[in-house]
């Protein structure tokens, strides 16, 4: 993945006739860093992708492709495909089949550390949604309540009550999440 971004990064850059050291600039990074990540010989953290992102004047969903279709039933560990990052603080991981007529969306989200609770907006739909903690400690915010679910615990509710999920720590969160109807087909 660290190469197919780095050549979109290459590829935007040069389209725009930008070089290495106007993009260093922009984005507050080194030339160094900014050919080996080109070049697929670095890793490149979120943050760092949203400032080449903000100094390239692209959205940071570009950087992350759709999952390649048709998708295999199989979904192996190192072939699982970022769909969709929202608000650079959740990173989705894609883990279901293009199944005629789904119905469940099962997803590995990733949410960044330090969220303020005053940015948490709570929102509803169709359905039902599950959601199992693999990684830290995710705070669930449903309607008028709040919940600290740990690594193993879990949480199964219908998605017309508004709810939200949160990263309130310093630390990373992971988990599964399982949502019906699918909005992904």
């Amino acid at each position: 993945m660290h190469k197919e971004i780095g050549e979109k990064i290459n590829e935007i850059r040069t389209s725009k006739g930008m070089t290495l050291k106007d993009l260093g600039e922009k984005s507050n990074l080194s030339v160094s860093f900014l050919s080996q990540a080109e070049r697929g010989l670095t890793s490149i953290t979120i943050n760092s992708l949203k400032k080449i992102a903000i100094a390239l004047n692209v959205d940071l969903n570009l950087f992350f492709s759709p999952p390649k279709s048709p998708k295999s039933t199989v979904t192996r560990s190192y072939n699982q495909e970022v769909f969709r990052i929202d608000e650079s603080k959740f990173i989705y991981f894609s883990l279901g089949s293009n199944i005629a007529d789904r119905q469940l969306d099962p997803v590995i989200v990733t949410i960044l550390p330090e969220q303020f609770p005053e940015e948490v907006i709570l929102g509803d739909h169709p359905g039902e949604e599950f959601v199992y903690v693999l990684e830290g400690i995710c705070t669930i915010l449903l309607d008028d309540k709040q919940y600290e679910l740990y690594p193993g615990d879990s949480i199964h509710i219908s998605s017309t009550t508004p709810h939200n999920w949160a990263n309130f720590t310093n630390k990373l969160v992971r988990i599964l999440a399982v949502s019906t109807p699918s909005v992904m087909r």
